[in-house]
């Protein structure tokens, strides 16, 4: 299949406030996004994509003059793939908090003109989803064909069926969960511990002191890297091979092949992504539970989505298990809402989201072909 060849990423400024779920406020930000494949006359061919923890709005495609610069879900969205852009226009946003373009703490404090650092406020699953409806506005787009996403990326999916249930016609919400188990919440807080107890945070403001608290980070990818894998995925791939013939008998050295794994994507995690961001983007992973304000009925919060639903599992994801997918589902069915749902029998645990299945991607395909149908024939059921 054809790639989209070089993309080039763009940014909308807003000045008016975003309103958080904290009842702080971002007074002035930018969002950073891209485009692929072309909207229709009427816009009724629209697809958002939202992105998961480490993600960005660079969905697919290539930078010109950048090796590997491949988007983060290449090989689901291009000309002739499972979601089509010669059928669909495609939209990746970077949310506020990140460091990958959009307002983050990196960027300047209009209230003092030095980095936000630790001041940047905490942000929700909710006002991301409320910044990516702003700028769909601003692009004239009413309503989606689609939102779709893996992982915190399906949270996202499922927030826009319950915070704008009008402006959607289908979620497809993959590898992803109705809320953190304390097991996902505990690994967080190991994490998030990990980067602050770095002598080089300095609070949160460690620009002005012009380090990076990389120690920190990598543990903390090392930490979340474990819980992206499934334990048969790591037995084949790694086993208990060790790097050495022998036994060095050192508790500092490396001495098995996993090791040498983790460590190597923790260093290369330190050396690209924000300290602050993750620990924004985990505490929104912790707050998001659509059933909080329904005394923690799922069904009801549910109750409110208009959406027509597609959502996948993988039988070794222990991050979302396939149980947390079936509580959306038995809350949309609950609710009487159209909803398909598969789960897929991989091997790769949590990552498999992002992997190339011809079962996994099979699915999506066809989903994607009943709503490239229901667009020609005009069709809306609602």
């Amino acid at each position: 299949m054809a790639s989209l060849g070089h993309v080039t990423p763009q940014s909308m400024h807003f000045a008016e406030p975003l309103r958080l779920r904290s009842g702080a406020q971002l007074a002035d930000y930018t969002l950073v996004y891209e485009t692929y494949g072309t909207l229709n006359a009427d816009k009724s061919n629209a697809v958002l994509v939202c992105h998961a923890l480490n993600a960005s709005h660079h969905v697919a495609g290539t930078y010109e003059g950048v090796p590997k610069s491949e988007g983060w879900w290449d090989n689901l969205v291009g000309p002739g793939k499972p979601l089509d852009t010669d059928r669909f226009f495609v939209i990746g946003i970077n949310n506020p908090g990140s460091c990958f373009g959009s307002t983050g703490p990196m960027h300047a404090n209009p209230a003092t003109g030095k980095p936000y650092g630790a001041d940047f406020p905490v942000v929700t699953v909710e006002d991301w989803v409320q910044a990516q409806a702003l700028l769909l506005d601003r692009l004239g787009i009413r309503t989606l064909a689609a939102v779709m996403g893996g992982s915190l990326g399906g949270m996202q999916a499922l927030s826009w069926s319950l915070q704008f249930p009008e402006r959607v016609r289908h979620c497809i919400a993959i590898a992803t969960a109705p809320n953190l188990s304390a097991q996902n919440i505990a690994f967080n807080e190991v994490a998030r511990r990990a980067i602050v107890t770095d002598p080089d945070f300095h609070g949160g403001h460690y620009y002005e002191h012009g380090v990076v608290p990389k120690r920190g980070l990598r543990v903390a990818r090392m930490i979340g890297h474990i819980t992206y894998l499934s334990d048969d995925a790591m037995a084949e791939k790694f086993g208990r091979s060790l790097r050495a013939a022998e036994l060095a008998y050192s508790t500092q050295e490396i001495e098995f092949q996993i090791e040498s794994y983790l460590r190597y994507q923790g260093d290369k995690f330190s050396e690209y992504f924000d300290a602050n961001t993750y620990l924004l983007i985990t505490r929104a992973l912790d707050y998001f539970d659509p059933a909080r304000d329904h005394g923690g009925d799922l069904s009801r919060a549910m109750a409110r989505a208009r959406a027509k639903f597609l959502v996948v599992s993988f039988t070794t994801d222990w991050r979302f298990s396939p149980a947390r997918s079936r509580e959306i589902v038995k809350a949309l069915l609950d609710n009487r809402r159209d909803v398909s749902y598969a789960e897929i029998d991989a091997p790769h645990g949590h990552d498999a989201f992002l992997l190339e299945d011809a079962r996994y991607h099979a699915v999506v395909r066809a989903y994607y072909e009943r709503i490239a149908r229901e667009i020609e024939e005009g069709r809306d059921d609602e």
